[in-house]
């Protein structure tokens, strides 16, 4: 009985241990190579959904989104159209810190967001109340963006509670 308990623990560590996730750094050789200032300077349209914890689509929407670059600070002003008819608005902006490393805010973001950017992929985790059926839910973003090819560009955000994956937001930005 113990050592099965034993194996079990360890299998379990193993696992647990083999999913703690991908660290940015691990895509710095990839291409087409990403760089958000670039990338988001001027306009930008994307088109997205969030699913619920089961994969079932909860909402649609759009986001026009108009970008400036100066003097080392990215602003990304947000305007959301849902299939509902609701609207909302974010601006975020972000200040460069190196090649690699943004610091970043917005109104209903609390604190400053640490992000990071490598090859073609970008990456930031922060907290968002999200009002969900009248109340106030405090979820971590776990925001990933992937540079493709052909200039699009596909975001997927994990929205946890309590290390659970309870929604994701997956978005595709076009430039054209």
């Amino acid at each position: 009985m113990i050592r099965s308990l034993r194996i079990s623990f360890f299998t379990l560590l193993f696992f647990l241990t083999g999913c703690a996730g991908v660290d940015i750094e691990d895509y710095a050789d990839s291409e087409p190579r990403l760089d958000i200032a670039e990338y988001f300077a001027g306009s930008t349209r994307a088109w997205g959904m969030v699913q619920d914890y089961s994969g079932e689509v909860q909402r649609r929407f759009t986001v026009d989104i108009q970008g400036n670059y100066e003097d080392g600070t990215l602003t990304l002003d947000e305007s959301f159209v849902f299939s509902d008819g609701e609207t909302d608005h974010r601006v975020w902006t972000f200040e460069r810190i190196d090649e690699h490393h943004w610091i970043g805010t917005a109104s209903d973001v609390e604190g400053q967001v640490e992000a990071r950017q490598y090859g073609h992929a970008f990456h930031m985790r922060y907290p968002l109340e999200v009002e969900i059926d009248g109340r106030m839910i405090s979820f971590t973003m776990d925001d990933w963006m992937y540079l493709q090819p052909d200039g699009r560009l596909i975001n997927r955000t994990a929205m946890r509670k309590f290390s659970f994956t309870l929604g994701e937001i997956t978005l595709v930005f076009d430039k054209s």
